[in-house]
């Protein structure tokens, strides 16, 4: 029998069993959603790392960088990297101490229940289309590892992703994410260690970088303006992301929070440099790849022994879990505790956690229905990365750390920004996001004015 297929199912079986075993600790919404509020730093740092550290940040970035090489527009995994540590600098303790569920309870407390409303449903569509591309990587892989049809692959990847989700909530995928976490490390340290043993060792393997591929003088790097352009989406899109502020009010207090975001936003950009060095020296490995996308896995096909080879596919599985089972969970969040719980407030916490797990079962079938007939899901994860992310980035600024502005204001960023970002999307501007950010702040800051000067004038 292919040992691959049997690490893989042994892998898949271990996740499913760690689902059934948390949730016999699930009594509530709160303990499904925030794991009871009571994750330490193991369980938060690595959820946290796991989370974000998806298959594009192997493939993509290492196939990228063997095409284009590096340069300051590279955004992954710095980006993420910044990210994650800023919001634990700044987001993770005034978050915490608020004891959201999710970012939209912000709103609702900041602003009103119909912007809550709204800001749910312009995140929903962010983590469902992330679950989609997901679970079709999944299913390549499962479907190279085993031979199945590509189609029949994707249906088991998302079968086993909406069990162990449903059945555990935050907690199953936290402690998941600490076995994926450790998995994805080892595998990428494992083919790095190959890679470099390949090229005759660290010297030669430093050598065979042709610096030609550093891109890094002012005049190769475009104006500022697209270096701005290529760094805010990754980063106020992951400020604003529910899967990291649902990981951060997930920790036992304010400070575990905030220390492990460093933390993780560290790992991040650590690990991440793996795949970017090996897309740097892939050329002198694998000249002239025709997908250079394969590059991770067409290394480790071909220059890693079996049992390398396994645990390389065993670190693509983690990513890929890690992150699926978090926007599942995201999605069910924002719908059932912010759009189906606010119909019904009177619900008990038994109903709400049938609500909660019906809903994380729902929305997987749905990302598997896009992931079976989309063929673009990495375009419309860009466009609802953008035009959700940068009316609430405005809202989350001003609503946790300024009094000013009302609801109306909250409104009019939140569909500045969106309106926007489609436009410049569509219309194929140089800085669609710069723009939605722009519109986005200038259109809370003159609604506010004018809400103040109209209750000046009022009291006059």
């Amino acid at each position: 029998m292919n040992p691959l297929l049997v690490g893989l199912v042994l892998y898949i079986l271990a996740q499913l069993a760690i689902g059934v075993i948390v949730s016999r600790r699930v009594r509530s919404e709160d303990d499904y959603l925030v794991a009871g509020r009571s994750m330490g730093y193991t369980l938060s740092v690595f959820s946290i790392f796991a989370t974000w550290f998806g298959a594009e940040a192997c493939s993509d970035a290492a196939g990228t960088v063997y095409s284009n090489g590096i340069s300051w527009t590279s955004t992954e995994p710095y980006a993420y990297g910044v990210a994650i540590a800023l919001a634990g600098v700044w987001l993770a303790v005034p978050l915490w101490s608020r004891k959201l569920t999710t970012l939209a309870d912000l709103f609702r407390e900041r602003f009103s229940p119909g912007v809550e409303r709204l800001a749910a449903l312009l995140l929903i569509p962010t983590s469902l289309f992330w679950a989609a591309a997901q679970v079709r990587v999944f299913g390549h892989v499962i479907a190279g590892a085993a031979g199945f049809d590509h189609a029949g692959a994707m249906v088991i990847a998302a079968g086993v992703v909406i069990a162990y989700t449903a059945f555990g909530g935050m907690l199953a995928d936290a402690v998941t994410d600490v076995v994926q976490g450790i998995a994805l490390v080892i595998g990428l340290v494992v083919i790095l260690v190959g890679m470099v043993g390949e090229l005759g060792g660290v010297g030669p393997a430093l050598a065979s970088i042709d610096s030609s591929r550093l891109h890094f003088s002012p005049e190769e790097n475009g104006s500022w303006l697209e270096i701005a352009e290529a760094w805010t989406l990754p980063i106020f899109g992951s400020l604003v992301a529910q899967e990291l502020i649902a990981r951060m009010c997930s920790a036992r207090s304010g400070t575990v929070a905030r220390r492990s975001a460093m933390a993780a936003g560290l790992i991040y950009a650590a690990v991440g440099s793996i795949p970017v060095l090996l897309g740097l020296m892939g050329p002198a490995l694998l000249p002239d790849l025709a997908q250079p996308e394969e590059l991770l896995p067409e290394l480790a096909r071909t220059k890693l022994s079996a049992l390398s080879y396994t645990l390389f596919a065993g670190a693509l599985v983690s990513a890929i879990l890690s992150t699926v089972d978090s926007a599942l969970l995201v999605s069910s969040s924002l719908f059932s505790h912010n759009l189906v719980g606010r119909m019904w407030p009177d619900l008990d916490e038994r109903h709400k956690l049938r609500v909660a797990r019906a809903c994380t079962v729902g929305f997987g079938l749905v990302a598997l229905g896009l992931a079976l007939t989309s063929t673009s899901v990495g375009d419309l994860m860009e466009l609802t990365n953008g035009f959700g992310s940068a009316g609430v980035f405005v809202l989350l600024v001003f609503g946790l750390f300024t009094p000013y502005g009302r609801a109306s204001a909250a409104f009019a960023a939140l569909a500045a920004g969106a309106v926007t970002f489609v436009a410049g999307y569509l219309g194929e501007w140089s800085y669609p996001y710069l723009a939605s950010l722009s519109a986005a702040l200038a259109s809370y800051l003159l609604v506010a004015l004018a809400e103040s000067r109209l209750s000046a004038a009022q009291l006059r």
